[in-house]
C-alpha cells in the first residue's frame, strides 16, 4: 500500500495486479506503463519460469491485511494496478477483499472497474451482506458514450452506498440523459430504456425492477459522483473542453458532485487578459476560423468529436465548435475548468 498522487484518493491498495485491455480507454494504460518499467525487477517471472507480462493477473493474499495497519482514516483506491472484477479473479478472493473492507469502516474504499457486468453479478449473487457496506464506493470507468451506455446501466443496478463514474481518459462526449443516471432517480425502464419489456431490475432483463416493482415510479438508482480527466503520458489524446463542460453542467443540473481531475497533456493556447486565466480559442464554423485564424507550430485543431483538423477541407465538413489546443504537459495544463478547480465529493 502506498500514498497516491491521484487527487481524489489518499492511498492505493493492490491485492490484485495485472490486467488486459477491453476498450479504447485502455490504449495508453498507465498501470501497464508502470508495470513494464518496474516489474522486471519486482516480479521477474511467473511460477512456471516464463517472463511475467502485465496481462498475467496475479492475486496477492499477503496484501489483504494492509488496510488494517493504517493508523488514520483514508480514502483507499482499490486496485490501481488491476481490476478487482477481472474475469480471472476468483469470486472467493473478491469476498476476502470485501471482508477486509468490512473490518475497517474508518476507511472509504473506492472500487473502480471496467467490468461492470461482473461486478453486478458478484454483488447481487455472492455478496456477503444484506445491505451495501457504507464505506464502499463502487464505480465504473467511462471514456465515451459507448462505454457509458455499456457500463453505467450495470452500475445503476448494483447495490452500493455510493455509485460513481470516472470519465478518464475522456475521449468523447458523454450524455447521461439517455441512461437516466444523473439526478433522475429512475430504474432502467423508468429512464426510457424500453417501452415494452417491463420494468427490469437488471440490464439483461432478468427479474422485475426491485426499485419500482414495475410501477414506473422513481427509484434511487442514480450516480452520486462524477470524475473527469484528460489523458496524460506518452501518446496521450486530447480532451475537447466542451466534453468536460457538458459533464460539469449535467452534474450541476442534477445536483451531483463533480470532480475535475486534470486536462492531461493538452492545455489551452490563450489567456484572459484581465484574469490571466487560461482560455480555449474556439470557432463555430469555417468562416469564423479563417477570419480569426491563429495557430502556432505545435497547436492542434479539434472538432467537437475530437477529430484533428488537418486542412480547411476537413473543417468545412466537420462538427463545430473547433478548439485550438497545445501539448504543454500535465502540470502546465493544470486542473482549472473555466477559471476554477472542481473538487466536489459525495457527502
Amino acid at each position: 500500500m502506498a500514498k497516491s498522487k491521484i487527487e481524489w484518493t489518499d492511498v492505493v491498495w493492490n491485492p490484485v495486479t495485472g490486467c488486459n485491455k477491453v476498450s479504447r480507454g485502455c490504449k495508453h494504460c498507465y498501470a501497464e506503463t508502470i508495470a513494464n518499467r518496474f516489474w522486471a525487477k519486482q516480479y521477474p517471472q511467473n511460477a512456471d519460469g516464463s517472463p511475467r507480462r502485465f496481462t498475467d493477473v496475479r492475486l496477492h493474499p499477503e496484501r489483504l491485511d494492509e488496510p488494517l495497519r493504517l493508523k488514520t482514516p483514508r480514502r483507499v483506491f482499490v486496485n490501481s494496478m488491476s481490476d478487482l472484477f477481472h474475469e480471472t479473479v476468483d469470486r472467493h478472493f473478491i469476498a476476502d477483499v470485501w471482508r477486509v473492507m468490512e473490518k475497517t469502516p474508518q476507511h472509504v474504499y473506492q472500487v473502480l472497474t471496467k467490468r461492470s457486468e461482473r461486478m453486478w453479478h458478484w454483488v447481487t449473487g455472492y455478496a456477503l451482506y444484506d445491505k451495501p457496506l457504507p464505506n464502499v464506493w463502487l464505480g465504473v470507468s467511462v471514456e465515451n458514450q459507448q462505454a457509458a451506455d455499456e457500463r453505467i446501466p450495470w452500475l445503476l443496478q448494483t447495490p452500493a452506498a455510493v455509485r460513481f463514474v470516472s470519465c478518464e481518459p475522456l475521449l468523447g462526449s458523454v450524455d447521461f440523459s439517455s441512461i437516466g443516471s444523473v439526478g433522475m432517480g429512475q430504474c432502467l425502464e423508468c429512464a426510457g430504456a424500453g417501452e415494452t419489456a417491463g420494468h427490469y431490475f437488471s440490464p439483461d432483463g432478468v427479474g422485475v425492477c426491485g426499485s419500482c416493482g414495475g410501477s414506473g415510479e422513481d427509484s434511487n438508482a442514480v450516480l452520486d459522483w462524477v470524475i473527469v480527466g484528460g489523458e496524460s503520458g506518452p501518446g496521450a489524446r486530447p480532451m475537447h473542453p466542451d466534453w468536460a463542460r457538458s459533464l460539469r453542467d449535467q452534474c450541476q443540473a442534477g445536483g451531483v458532485p463533480f470532480f475535475f481531475k486534470q486536462w492531461g497533456e493538452f492545455g489551452s493556447t490563450g489567456t484572459n487578459l484581465l484574469t490571466d486565466e487560461p482560455v480555449f480559442l474556439q470557432y463555430q464554423n469555417y468562416d469564423h476560423w479563417t477570419q480569426k485564424y491563429w495557430m502556432a507550430k505545435d497547436d492542434i485543431l479539434l472538432d467537437a468529436t475530437g477529430e484533428r483538423m488537418l486542412n480547411g477541407g476537413m473543417i468545412k465538413v466537420a462538427i463545430p465548435p473547433f478548439t485550438i489546443m497545445r501539448r504543454v504537459g500535465k502540470r502546465a495544463a493544470g486542473r482549472l475548468l473555466d477559471g476554477r478547480e472542481w473538487n466536489e465529493f459525495p457527502c
